[in-house]
C-alpha cells in the first residue's frame, strides 16, 4: 500500500495540470548556504585567537552572486594561513580589488595568485606598469579604475583619490543602506564616506569599517571625525587596521550599540 501512495499522488497532480517538481532547497541545503558577510581575513587588532594577526588588511565581501577580496594584506602566508583557518577557498574568490599601493595592502597578492590566478584584479590606475605585469605574468587579468564606477551589480568604487596617495574603496548597497569599505582612507575618511554618497545618492551609510588612518591623532580631531561622521548619518561603524586605539575607544563611546569591534576573523552579516 505504501508504494502505491507516491504513484496515487503523481496521478493526482497530473490530473489537475500540475508537474511535480524537486524543491528547490531542502532545509539541509538551506542551513549549508552562506548569508551575505563581509569577514576581516587580515588585520593587526586580535579577535579570533586562532589566526594570526600582523600590521595590514584585507577583508573578504562574501555576496550572493560574487566573492570578493578587497585587498591581501602584507603577506601571504599570514593570509592564506587565515582563509584555511576560517574555512575560505582562495577559489570561490571572484575578483580582486586593492585600495592602494603599500605593502601591507597587496603584500599577499602574489601568493594569492598562485592558489588561485582565475581572477580579475581591479586596482588604481596610478599603480606601477611594473605590477600590473607581474600580476599578468601570473595569468590574472588586470583592470584599471581611474572614475567612481559600479564594478558589479550593487558593488562601486569610489575611483582613484587623494591628492598624494591614490586610493579607492569600494561601496556595497544593501537594503539598508550602504556599506563603505576603506583600506587605509589616506584621502581622508569623511571624504571617502562624502564620495560614496556623490556616487550612490539618496542612500543612507549603514556601515563604515576599515582603516580610518587616525593612529596618533589628538582626541580633538578624532571627535570632529565623529561629529562628522554622525552628520553625514552613518549608522554604524567597524574601524580597524591603522584607525588606532583611541578612535575605536571613542567612537566606541559615541556609537555605542551600533560600534562594531573588529579585527582578525571578525564576521559581519550584511543587511
Amino acid at each position: 500500500m505504501r508504494k502505491l501512495i507516491p504513484l496515487l499522488l503523481l496521478d493526482l497532480l497530473l490530473a489537475h495540470g500540475c508537474t511535480p517538481t524537486t524543491p528547490a532547497e531542502t532545509p539541509d541545503e538551506i542551513s549549508t548556504q552562506k548569508a551575505p558577510e563581509l569577514v576581516i581575513i587580515y588585520d593587526n587588532n586580535p579577535y579570533d585567537n586562532r589566526l594570526h594577526t600582523a600590521w595590514g588588511f584585507s577583508c573578504l565581501i562574501r555576496l550572493a552572486q560574487r566573492t570578493i577580496l578587497f585587498d591581501t594584506g602584507g603577506d601571504s602566508s599570514t593570509l592564506l594561513h587565515n582563509m584555511r583557518q576560517l574555512q575560505i577557498d582562495p577559489g570561490e574568490v571572484d575578483a580582486v580589488v586593492l585600495s592602494h599601493i603599500h605593502g601591507d595592502h597587496v603584500g599577499g597578492l602574489i601568493g594569492f595568485l598562485e592558489q588561485n590566478n582565475a581572477v580579475t584584479v581591479y586596482l588604481p590606475q596610478s599603480f606601477p606598469k611594473s605590477f600590473k605585469d607581474e600580476i599578468g605574468s601570473f595569468g590574472a587579468k588586470v583592470e584599471e579604475v581611474y572614475e567612481a564606477r559600479e564594478l558589479f551589480s550593487g558593488v562601486y568604487t569610489t575611483g582613484e583619490l587623494g591628492s598624494g596617495i591614490k586610493e579607492q574603496s569600494l561601496i556595497v548597497t544593501t537594503g539598508q543602506g550602504l556599506v563603505v569599505i576603506t583600506g587605509c582612507a589616506h584621502p581622508g575618511i569623511v571624504e571617502i564616506i562624502q564620495r560614496a554618497k556623490e556616487v550612490v545618492p539618496d542612500n543612507r551609510v549603514y556601515l563604515v569599517i576599515g582603516g580610518f588612518h587616525l593612529s596618533g591623532a589628538s582626541s580633538t580631531q578624532i571627535e570632529s571625525i565623529i561629529s562628522s561622521f554622525i552628520q553625514l548619518g552613518v549608522a554604524k561603524v567597524a574601524p580597524c587596521h591603522c584607525s588606532g586605539d583611541e578612535t575605536r575607544r571613542l567612537f566606541e563611546e559615541s556609537y555605542g550599540v551600533n560600534y562594531i569591534e573588529s579585527g582578525v576573523g571578525k564576521r559581519i552579516l550584511l543587511p
